[in-house]
């Protein structure tokens, strides 16, 4: 018996075990306003690194909303 496993399947496997499958949680208003001042191109990227080292989950919302567009 052999068992067989894609890239995908075992990226997949991963993100859902992390916990990085599932839609990033609400972001407060403080939050919110950091994200859309970085979209616009309001924050440095060098400012925006700082940012997402002490809340990893404005990054995920930016991939969502790249992802979506």
């Amino acid at each position: 018996m052999s068992i067989h496993f894609t890239v995908s399947d075992l990226t997949k496997n991963l993100f859902h075990s992390l916990g990085l499958d599932r839609p990033p949680r609400a972001l407060n208003p403080e939050e919110g306003l950091l994200l859309e001042c970085y979209l616009a191109g309001q924050i440095p990227e060098s400012a925006w690194s700082d940012y997402v080292f002490e809340t990893p989950e404005l990054a995920r919302h930016v991939e969502a909303r790249r992802s979506h567009h």
